[in-house]
């Protein structure tokens, strides 16, 4: 990994120096020479992905503000399969896996929930469980750039605090000719059988652009749809790792930090997503224009995992013998990493997840002009929904016990090893039963995301006096937000027919574990055995379930003044704004707690309801100065908030008196929650070389976060109207109104800082036999004295107070690319140091876990043919994770594995037609 990460420091280091170079070579050269040779090739139109990196680079060099961006090379062909993969390569942002896909996105070092994503400029909502947008729900080919905003400026309604991520899609009358597309591509995982297609699937897509009424009506419409398979192998340990007492593990000495449980697993399935985007723009003058936007996609993600799982702690079902170890072996940092586990009783587990996604976005823009101002009025719509199904049912061999002994090697950089003594791989040996675990668990998780919005801004011409002023522009934004969240959940039990293994017709073929010395399992219809032999009825109003159900509402108000700002001091042109926002929010949250003293201790769900009003007044400057030689030096301050968590902000919470001293304690969420604050300082230094087509940056910023949100305990919390109704039981004391209140809180903040680097080079202007080879590279390096100790995460990090979720101390990106007379040919490596990550614990709850550095390399080779009758064709083959990076997560240090998963590489190969 050091190596990896050498070569791409030397490779961006590389591309700034030749740059630096090129850029010499060209300023010093006279007429008659290679650099005006160079300069001359400016003058010819630009196509494929050189075209779509001059236009970022414009993009960049344009904005008043700092900001990174990609644009599409042409219509439908960013080359990701979502837009995360796209964006993950700009610099200072670092994507999160999820089931092998690039799906969150963190920037600048902040968890994804610190940053806003909005769709044309407007707010959407997500179908994960807080704010944070799953970005794999958006298909790259519907979209014709994304601009990530990392200082805000005034008129930026919705603003995220570590960045505004704006994905805009193609405006029709941008256009001077209609165009029309259509692609097809053919995907194999390299992990699939290759006796079936449970590796394969396929990727589709068509636009269309088209111009009506003498160019004053325009129409684009654009549809995507992917099928492809999910394939997974997993080796998982059970945290916490601890440090055993003495005989708590026969065999293992004390003092040896230990796990108490190891599980392999083959996932299979596929995931399937369908989205359309539509744009209607309408100007019959240069005095209005009215746009109207609409965006759908859905998505089903179905797939079955078989496991074979072994509780090494001791907990056999309580049969003798009891655990032993023989052979332990102890590294020299106190952690067991292998030996052989007797007396244990192995169960193999059929879990069945179906999730199913959906996103409707619509929006309506007018723009018009009254007299010298101009007026644009804006009205938004967006929900999402997302709806799951999480089945598993549990096997053991019988009658029982038929204990086992386990041969256990554990690794940090690769998959551990349990191999089994008796043979798991007949289904007729299995039986559905009261395993130790149980006969089985199930969840229906659902979430609701709905927004709307209404925004006006005037723009007026800036007084005469005011020289250095463009115009000033006046708007209101009002947004009403509201997310819930419900998951019912239950035991599934056994039927009246008792134990029973799986008929042979709800039998697949077995899979093979032999990835982690297992060999082969069973594998079977997990819904087919819940309907056919077991009974299932989630419920919501248990006392650990309660608290899992919840609304959040968000009614926020935005109004701004923003000065553009146009003039020159002196020899030095100086471009920005100036302005002010302020912002106020109305935030409730609605849901049932549990309250543990009532029905004389039985304990029932009691509605509850609380929020909060707070108001945030955030001024912003931006100025660019425009220098000799298109050198641009930027500055920027901000003052910056970003809204609490949704989980944060649930009114549901479990409560309880103890009877003995009738002091009432709490745990849940906090509606009352402010945002997190800061203030926010940035410069960058851009250098632009042969019209746009080249350049090399470096940015700092500095975050002064005033606040953070923590897991807290208050002492003192006011429990008065929970209390009121108590009735201490015999022999308890009456209930006091105080106790204690575990809960998130705004606490103490801190520093984050920064430092970016990035280029980008066609190496033509370096020597003109090199006509069509290209780099793009950037590197971030990100620090902070912010250290925070969740107690909802000390299994998982430990208790020792750990960095920000989200921040890699070093991110790098490299692309390396070449394109002529139609051939393209692109390499890029993404790499991000490790971090603490927010995943989805057994219980659907967040926990934070060390994930080490995460390597992706991808290429790409396509022809597009030129004139004659195959005008139009291009041909595709692209590869992503082509090294099948692992991911990985460990527990306080890397010789303690929690997660070893592989998800293979992916190939496409497919065509696509322009016309």
């Amino acid at each position: 990994m050091q190596l990896k990460r050498n070569l791409l420091s030397v490779a961006l280091a590389s591309a700034t120096m030749l740059i630096a170079a090129g850029a010499q070579a060209q300023e010093t050269s006279q007429p008659g020479t290679p650099g005006q040779d160079a300069t001359t090739l400016d003058s010819v139109v630009v196509t494929g992905i050189r075209a779509g990196i001059e236009s970022s680079i414009s993009t960049k060099k344009d904005s008043t503000s700092i900001v990174e961006a990609i644009s599409a090379e042409d219509i439908g062909k960013l080359p990701d399969i979502s837009i995360a993969e796209s964006i993950a390569r700009l610099p200072g942002l670092a994507a999160q896996r999820v089931a092998g896909r690039a799906q969150v996105i963190s920037v600048r070092g902040l968890s994804p929930d610190f940053a806003t994503t909005l769709l044309n400029g407007r707010e959407v909502v997500s179908t994960g469980d807080n704010r944070s947008v799953e970005f794999d729900q958006y298909p790259s080919e519907l979209f014709n750039g994304v601009t990530v905003y990392k200082t805000p400026d005034a008129s930026l309604v919705g603003e995220g605090l570590s960045a505004t991520i704006d994905m805009q899609t193609v405006r029709p009358l941008s256009y001077s000719e209609p165009v029309a597309v259509f692609g097809a591509r053919y995907q194999k995982n390299s992990l699939g059988s290759a006796a079936d297609s449970d590796g394969d699937g396929n990727r589709v897509n068509a636009s269309y652009i088209g111009q009506f009424l003498d160019n004053t009506l325009g129409i684009s419409i654009g549809y995507s749809h992917l099928e492809t398979p999910i394939q997974e192998e997993q080796v998982g340990l059970y945290e916490p790792w601890s440090a055993v007492g003495a005989g708590a593990r026969p065999g293992v000495p004390a003092g040896t930090f230990y796990s108490d449980g190891i599980k392999a697993l083959r996932r299979t399935g596929y995931a399937e997503r369908d989205g359309i985007m539509a744009t209607v723009q309408y100007r019959p003058s240069n005095a209005w224009t009215s746009t109207l936007d609409v965006f759908h996609t859905e998505a089903e993600q179905v797939d079955t995992a078989n496991q074979f799982e072994v509780h090494i702690g001791g907990y056999n079902g309580n049969y003798t013998p009891g655990l032993n170890i023989t052979g332990a072996q102890v590294n020299g940092n106190n952690t067991f990493v292998g030996g052989a586990a007797s007396g244990v009783y192995p169960l193999v587990r059929g879990m069945y997840n179906k999730r199913e996604d959906e996103i409707n976005a619509f929006g309506w823009n007018n723009d018009f002009a009254v007299g010298n101002a101009r007026v644009n009025a804006d009205l938004s719509y967006s929900k999402a929904s997302r709806d799951e199904l999480n089945l598993e049912n549990n096997t053991q061999r019988l009658p029982a016990p038929q204990l086992d002994t386990v041969n256990l090697g554990f690794s940090n950089s690769d998959f551990s090893q349990l191999n089994p003594g008796l043979d798991y791989s007949n289904p007729g040996n299995l039986y559905l039963t009261n395993t130790i675990y149980g006969s089985g668990y199930g969840k229906v998780p659902s979430v609701e995301d709905e927004l709307k919005g209404a925004r006006v801004v005037v723009s007026l011409p800036a007084p005469a006096a005011t020289s250095w002023l463009s115009n000033i522009d006046i708007g209101l934004n009002y947004a009403d937000r509201e997310k819930q969240k419900t998951q019912p959940e239950g035991n599934i039990n056994l039927g009246a027919q008792g134990d029973t293994t799986i008929a042979s017709d709800l039998q697949f073929d077995p899979v093979n574990l032999g990835f982690a010395g297992v060999g082969y399992i069973p594998s079977w219809n997990v819904p087919g055995a819940v309907g056919r032999y077991m009974t299932f009825n989630p419920v919501s109003d248990l006392s650990y379930l309660v608290s899992k159900a919840w609304t959040v509402n968000e009614k926020i108000t935005t109004g701004y003044v923003q000065a553009d700002i146009d003039t020159e001091w002196g020899s030095v042109g100086v471009r920005g704004n100036v302005g002010v926002q302020i912002q106020h929010t109305d935030q409730s949250s609605n849901a049932n707690y549990w309250d543990g003293t009532a029905n004389g201790g039985a304990g029932a769900a009691k509605p509850f309801e609380d929020g909060t009003t707070y108001t945030d007044v955030l001024p912003s400057l931006n100025l660019a100065f425009s220098f000799e030689h298109d050198q641009t030096l930027r500055f920027a301050l901000a003052r910056q908030v970003a809204r609490a968590r949704v989980d944060d902000l649930r009114a549901s919470l479990e409560f309880g008196v103890d009877t003995s001293t009738g002091k009432p304690g709490a745990s849940g969420g906090n509606p009352r929650l402010d945002p997190w604050r800061a203030n926010a300082f940035d410069i960058s230094y851009e250098k632009y070389f042969g019209d746009n087509r080249a350049y090399v940056a470096a940015a700092y910023f500095y975050k002064d976060l005033r606040s953070y949100i923590y897991k807290q305990t208050q002492d003192n919390y006011d429990f008065s109207s929970f209390v009121a109704d108590y009735v201490p039981p015999p022999g308890g004391v009456p209930a006091q109104t105080t106790g204690n209140f575990t809960a998130p809180y705004n606490g103490e903040g801190g520093m984050l800082q920064g430092l970016e680097l990035s280029a980008s080079l066609p190496l033509d202007m370096l020597w003109e036999p090199l006509q069509g080879f290209g780099i793009v590279a950037n590197a971030s390096f990100n620090d902070s004295d912010i250290e925070i100790v969740d107690p909802d995460s000390a299994s998982s990090v430990g208790s020792n107070p750990i960095t920000l979720p989200g921040l890699s101390d070093e991110v790098y990106s490299f692309t390396a690319y070449f394109e002529r007379g139609g051939f393209e040919a692109r390499v890029s490596q993404r790499w991000r140091s490790d971090f603490i990550g927010e995943i989805g614990n057994f219980n659907g709850n967040r926990t934070l876990r060390y994930v080490v550095g995460d390597d992706q390399l991808d290429a790409q080779i396509s022809y597009e043919f030129g004139e004659g009758t195959m005008s139009g064709l291009s041909l595709y083959l692209q590869g992503s994770n082509l090294t099948n990076s692992p991911y990985q997560t460990y527990a306080s240090s890397k010789d303690r594995p929690l997660e070893y998963i592989e998800w293979g590489r992916t190939y496409l190969v497919g065509a696509s037609y322009k016309f």
